[in-house]
């Protein structure tokens, strides 16, 4: 009688560790990362259009539908550039670029790599530029990842993270449209993941 008592106790015991490890491993992560955002800078323009590069922060909020699928939402401000025609500096913009991905995770042992497709979205705001110069405020564009979440402990993630958002916008002086600019920003980024 006392083997089966303490034979039913392990079985619980076992089973409510399975359980809490699995609800340890929930369906969603957060992530924070910083990122180096490094623009193409392709004109079409005479004018010769650059934006500078730079260091921004990132938050991601990723649902786990099963082990290998998910969605993403990457986040961020509003961005400030300064916009640059032959190298010198003409004005000043925003853009806020929110991404909407979904991904695959792959079964490796050790360490979480995943590749992931979506839609960017960007919203071009504070344009201040030379007088009668401007730009459209709105972007839709494709957008391509590949990542790697590596466990460092209970729930916590090292993530490194490349991203591809294809963003462009169309130039016009006095009305009349001058050509396109294309931002198209590769990403690198690096931080921490809670998965919960």
């Amino acid at each position: 009688m006392k083997k089966n008592l303490l034979a039913v106790a392990a079985l619980c015991v076992l089973s409510s560790g399975a359980a809490l490890a699995q609800q340890a491993e929930g369906p969603w992560m957060v992530r924070a990362r910083a990122v180096h955002l490094d623009s193409a800078n392709k004109d079409s323009t005479p004018l010769g259009l650059t934006i500078n590069n730079k260091a921004i922060p990132e938050v991601d909020i990723t649902y786990f539908f099963n082990k290998n699928i998910a969605a993403e939402l990457i986040l961020t401000v509003p961005q400030k550039h300064t916009l640059s025609a032959g190298g010198a500096a003409i004005g000043t913009l925003k853009h806020l670029p929110p991404t909407l991905l979904a991904q695959y995770h792959f079964d490796v042992s050790g360490f979480k790599p995943y590749v992931g497709a979506g839609l960017n979205y960007t919203r071009f705001s504070s344009v201040n530029l030379p007088a009668g110069v401007d730009i459209d405020r709105n972007s839709f564009g494709p957008a391509l990842q590949v990542g790697v979440d590596i466990p460092l402990a209970k729930n916590l993630y090292l993530n490194f993270d490349v991203k591809k958002v294809f963003i462009k916008t169309d130039v016009t002086a006095g009305g009349a449209k001058l050509g396109t600019f294309k931002v198209d920003p590769v990403l690198v980024g690096v931080g921490l993941g809670w998965r919960f």
